[in-house]
């Protein structure tokens, strides 16, 4: 009894010991169960939080981005590199491979007018689409960008869905201020990310807030445009031209080039006023005003200096070429049938050409630069109009 007693009690010593061990692994197993959940939870956490980092980062950078924008819009004030920069700015930011804008007339206000496709078209020729129109009362009403397949199952507006088709449009976005619709983006043929052509809403809200900082610049470079161009012609007016006028001689000055002024007057002009009427007279205004545009570079500017008389401002150009440019136009003009009430009119126009040149011709302002081409085209007058007179410093008495 005591053998097998004591026996039983050596086997209950020796069990004890392996039912701890094996009690021991098992709670080891439940812990590492536990942590490798715990490290699950925190990697994702982890992984959530890096994410909102990103997307934090992302944001702070596309309001760098747009406060870049704002200052780059606000400062280009030239209606024309303005329309530009907004197209660039948009291909970028939008991964597009084109853009244009449809702008209101700055004269009528009655067309929404597409400015940004100079090579395409004439200026008589550009699209427009009626400020009237069904598709520019949706675009205020939605206030947001929306595709062309979009806008078509909403409007029944032929001609102006034939107008926007031709132009490949992927979204069209309002540029609206103050309720007001200044005008129309068409983004194009969008650029593929891993076969996806679509916009996210992130990207909706993104070219929203450039539309709304384009369309703000837009309504400033107009105000500036209207107030510093005549109604009737359409060129610049005298204050604006002397300002560009001043900024082209430092210009000039600085980078050692010339540059040019040429001032045009319609030869007997009254005698068109006093024969058919003022309106004749205003006619003949436009219609010469249209062939000096169209004789002239974009980085050119022409102005109506007062009554019949234009003046024309040519950087970087030398005597040669400016002489070459006024009896382009003075040919172009003479050449032309006026045709007004069945009449049919003969219409010449007389120049005078002056050129800067730092050791030729050093003029002290732009009144003085202006001055000799109003007394070389004095000289084209008295020799019998209908002629280039280049003005040439009187020589000094020896």
């Amino acid at each position: 009894m005591s053998r097998r007693a004591s026996r039983n009690e050596e086997i209950e010593v020796v069990s004890e010991p392996k039912r701890t061990r094996t009690k021991t692994k098992v709670s080891s197993r439940r812990k590492s169960l536990s942590e490798v959940v715990r490290e699950t939870k925190e990697a994702k956490e982890s992984a959530d939080a890096l994410d909102k980092a990103l997307q934090y980062e992302k944001k702070i950078y596309d309001l760098e981005q747009l406060l870049d924008i704002a200052k780059s819009f606000c400062q280009n004030l030239d209606f024309d590199n303005l329309l530009e920069s907004i197209v660039y700015i948009c291909m970028a930011q939008m991964h597009v491979l084109g853009a244009e804008i449809f702008v209101r007339d700055l004269i009528t206000n009655e067309n929404y007018v597409l400015e940004t496709a100079k090579d395409l078209f004439d200026e008589g020729e550009k699209p427009s689409i009626p400020v009237s129109s069904s598709i520019t009362k949706k675009l205020l009403d939605v206030q947001m960008p929306i595709t062309f397949d979009e806008l078509k199952l909403l409007i029944d507006d032929q001609q102006t869905l034939s107008i926007l088709n031709s132009l490949s449009p992927t979204l069209i976005v309002p540029l609206i201020q103050k309720s007001h619709l200044n005008g129309l983006l068409i983004l194009q043929e969008r650029i593929a990310i891993e076969d996806d052509v679509s916009y996210t809403d992130y990207e909706l809200n993104q070219i929203m807030s450039i539309a709304s900082l384009a369309s703000v610049a837009i309504n400033n470079a107009a105000l500036i445009e209207q107030s510093s161009t005549d109604m009737m012609t359409h060129l610049k007016l005298k204050f604006y031209f002397f300002n560009i006028l001043s900024e082209a001689i430092d210009e000039a000055f600085l980078q050692n080039q010339n540059v040019a002024v040429l001032m045009f007057d319609i030869d007997y002009f009254k005698s068109f006023n006093d024969t058919y009427g003022h309106e004749c007279g205003d006619y003949v205004l436009v219609n010469v005003a249209n062939i000096i545009k169209k004789n002239l570079r974009d980085t050119d500017v022409a102005s109506r200096y007062g009554g019949e008389e234009f003046t024309v401002l040519l950087p970087n150009t030398k005597t040669e070429d400016a002489v070459l440019v006024a009896e382009r136009i003075r040919s172009a003009i003479d050449t032309c049938d006026f045709v007004y009430g069945g009449q049919h009119m003969h219409v010449t126009i007389s120049c005078g050409v002056s050129v800067f040149d730092a050791e030729t011709n050093l003029v002290n302002s732009p009144n003085e630069f202006v001055n000799q081409a109003d007394q070389a085209l004095y000289v084209s007058k008295s020799r019998g109009r209908n002629r280039v007179t280049l003005y040439r410093k009187p020589e000094l008495p020896r």
